[in-house]
């Protein structure tokens, strides 16, 4: 988890907008393994297994946009300035766009903005956080906004589609095999340390021209088993996602117990997990 964490907070969500938005995501997981084990999916039955409050198993269950949507700690603190300044009358000068702030003093500030919002944290954490993620911009003691909204860019909304898909196809033939008594699918890898910059480099490019070579494979054939699969009834179809990754980093910053068994394991087919 801690690579998520580390784009989360890159993207400003913060502990309590994951904690939220988590929870209808164990809800649902706990009705499935319910479901799987024939055991009535009851508001008790789905708060003791997921380990969210029964209220909020109810509200999910009967409202799940709503009960999803609505949660005010779930929402970071910069966001809610951000939003704040981007939108109220007295933030906006004449020509409807957002105004420049001086940092504190009298009068419209970003101090007054930040403790309109919340006086447990102090105005200069906000702006430092709201420099952090890019949002706004420092001449001298004037802030101004950097971008539009605190909604990401569609291309990133795109890529970010692409990494949600990825990883939970990844995750979930994981888990499979973690906890499934069933057949295995293919979740392996390579790896190895002790390596320079130039070894890593070339290691990456062969990387690159395998999956080319076996997406060029794969398109082909799959191609040809979804026109004579077309006729299948909907019911009796399924989907597949086949990728490949490379990760690298500098060797101190693996964990501990990971370098120890390493040296051992250099440069042969990791285990199916």
């Amino acid at each position: 988890m801690a690579p998520v964490a580390r784009w989360l907070l890159r993207s400003g969500v913060s502990y309590g907008a994951l904690a939220h938005m988590l929870k209808p995501v164990f809800v649902e997981a706990a009705r499935e393994e319910l479901a799987r084990t024939g055991t009535e999916p009851t508001y008790s039955a789905l708060s003791v297994l997921s380990g969210v409050h029964r209220k909020d198993v109810r509200a999910l269950s009967e409202a799940p946009a709503e009960a999803a949507a609505t949660h005010p700690r779930g929402v970071p603190l910069a966001s809610q300035v951000y939003t704040r300044w981007l939108s109220a009358k007295r933030y906006r000068g004449r020509d409807g766009q957002p105004r420049a702030l001086p940092r504190s003093g009298p009068g419209i500030t970003f101090e007054t903005l930040a403790r309109e919002v919340s006086v447990d944290v102090h105005p200069r954490t906000v702006m430092d956080e709201l420099l952090r993620l890019g949002l706004i911009q420092a001449e001298g003691d004037v802030l101004m906004p950097a971008a539009p909204s605190f909604t990401p860019s569609r291309q990133r909304d795109e890529l970010t589609g692409l990494f949600a898909a990825n990883a939970a196809d990844h995750m979930a033939a994981a888990v499979h095999n973690l906890t499934t008594d069933a057949p295995r699918y293919l979740e392996q890898s390579v790896f190895a340390d002790g390596l320079g910059a130039d070894s890593v480099e070339l290691l990456h490019e062969m990387a690159r021209e395998a999956w080319q070579r076996a997406f060029e494979d794969m398109v082909k054939a799959a191609r040809k088993r979804v026109a004579r699969d077309d006729a299948l009834p909907e019911d009796e179809q399924q989907r597949m996602r086949f990728g490949i990754y490379f990760y690298s980093e500098p060797q101190a910053a693996a964990p501990a117990d990971a370098q120890a068994g390493a040296t051992k394991r250099a440069a042969r087919k990791g285990k199916k997990t």
